[in-house]
């Protein structure tokens, strides 16, 4: 179960959290944001000087900060792109992205969606698992998936969860409105949240889901530690990795009150995946990722389901 929200960096939501690698010091950032801020790769360039040094505490994001206290936080996990959303959800079901930034009308054609990309929803038909896409655009993006029944509404997920039929592997992307994209609450898109992993419980899928909750990009708010240079975009700046964003991971076996410091990304995600259901790589990026184990004890007493959303 993979929970998508938007644009809120580590330090953002997470600096003042006890025992995670957070600037604590920046000034409480208004609820709902005042702007939502510059955040493509331009700007990500320029984010030294740009970025906006604010942050959000416990109070705004209660569910967020009990889930940290009761399972994992993942305090070294970077988005996969030096970028805004469109190139960071690609990277979320397919390991890639052909873009840097959110494609646009005027663009040259080939750099237009559909774009014809293998991905996890395709490999996991082909081992005869399932997949849905509950809200996100991406999978439209993907020539395979354009179309596809498994894309659904995001409202669709509360009532599949509730009457414990989930597939293999979901993708859950926020509604307009809580979504946490600024000018949104962060509040209000935190509650959603919480309201949606209570409908898992609700549906007796507590003991066998592991979910993840991440951001898919950084939104233009500070983030004090610098991604690793590890891939650069056409014109020699930087590709991978983007701006450190906050990971939950809630889960019966995920360690209990831990912050894991191990360097993650949103193509671990993907390698989670594809190591839980016996899948083969989708490109190098995949191959080369760490798979989120970390983050778990399998072995440890099963933890108990969170309490309802606060």
């Amino acid at each position: 179960m993979i929970i998508v929200k938007e644009n809120h960096a580590f330090d953002n939501y997470f600096g003042r959290f006890p025992g995670a690698d957070g600037d604590p010091n920046l000034p409480t950032a208004s609820d709902p944001p005042s702007t939502d801020h510059p955040h493509d790769h331009a700007s990500w360039l320029k984010r030294a000087t740009g970025a906006t040094k604010e942050q959000y505490g416990q109070p705004n994001i209660p569910n967020y900060w009990r889930y940290a206290q009761q399972y994992t936080l993942c305090d070294k996990y970077f988005t996969a792109i030096a970028g805004p959303s469109t190139p960071n959800h690609l990277m979320l079901i397919a390991a890639d992205s052909p873009i840097i930034n959110n494609p646009h009308y005027r663009d040259p054609i080939n750099i237009q969606p559909p774009f014809n990309l293998p991905s996890l929803p395709a490999n996991l038909e082909k081992a005869g698992l399932t997949w849905r896409n509950y809200g996100g655009y991406a999978q439209g993006y993907i020539t395979a998936l354009k179309g596809s029944k498994n894309n659904v509404e995001a409202t669709q997920f509360a009532t599949d969860a509730a009457a414990g039929k989930l597939p293999s592997v979901s993708w859950l992307y926020g509604p307009t409105g809580l979504s946490e994209h600024p000018v949104e609450s962060v509040r209000a898109g935190q509650k959603w949240t919480a309201d949606q992993v209570d409908a898992i419980v609700k549906g007796g899928l507590w003991p066998n889901t592991m979910i993840f909750i991440t951001w898919d990009d950084w939104g233009g708010w500070y983030d004090h530690v610098t991604p690793p240079l590890v891939e650069k975009w056409t014109d020699g700046t930087q590709f991978t990795y983007g701006t450190r964003v906050g990971c939950l991971v809630l889960s019966p076996y995920a360690k209990a009150g831990y912050i894991s410091h191990t360097q993650h990304s949103h193509v671990s995600l993907v390698k989670f995946c594809e190591t839980t259901f016996g899948l083969q790589p989708i490109n190098a990026r995949d191959r080369a990722a760490d798979d989120m184990s970390e983050c778990f004890d399998f072995k440890q007493k099963p933890l108990a389901a969170p309490g309802p959303a606060l």
